[in-house]
């Protein structure tokens, strides 16, 4: 056995070394989830006062519409949730998150909205959304910097 050691302990310090150069799984992902989380709570209680974003907020609505800076989207989004959107909920039924660095992160996620009725009298029922959501780190927190909400087509 003692012939065994010196092959044995250099198996295990190359090993050791090989382990220590793998690429790392980034932390964060738990805390992102809960930024977007936040946002889907905001909508469906439509106060949007707690939501983590940035000051430099850009939100694109899925008619097209943009806003940006913090106090512009929360304006626009205070509007539409006093009108049309007053009672409606939008739920998630399937969220990725993707690490692009330790301090960004992309998650997109599929959500199902009930019932509402445009101000020129559309009606829209229980339709699915994809939106995509940039997620930064500042000051140690995951902060919601871009959103863009998408209407999924149905198949023709």
């Amino acid at each position: 056995m003692t012939q065994m050691t010196p092959v044995w302990l250099a198996g295990a310090v190359l090993f050791l070394t090989t382990v220590s150069v793998l690429p790392q799984p980034v932390s964060g992902e738990r805390e992102v989830r809960a930024a977007v989380e936040a946002f889907y709570a905001a909508f469906n209680s439509h106060d949007f006062s707690r939501v983590p974003v940035t000051e430099d907020w850009e939100h694109v609505n899925p008619f097209g519409g943009t806003a940006r800076g913090r106090e512009t989207v929360l304006k626009e989004l205070r509007e539409v949730h006093s009108t049309f959107l007053k009672g409606v909920t939008d739920t998630v039924i399937q969220m990725t998150v993707r690490m692009a660095s330790a301090e960004v992160a992309i998650a997109t996620v599929t959500s199902q909205m009930s019932t509402y009725t445009t101000p020129n009298g559309s009606r829209y029922e229980n339709e699915q959304h994809i939106r995509t959501f940039v997620v930064v780190k500042r000051e140690n927190r995951w902060l919601i910097m871009h959103d863009q909400n998408t209407t999924i087509q149905s198949p023709n």
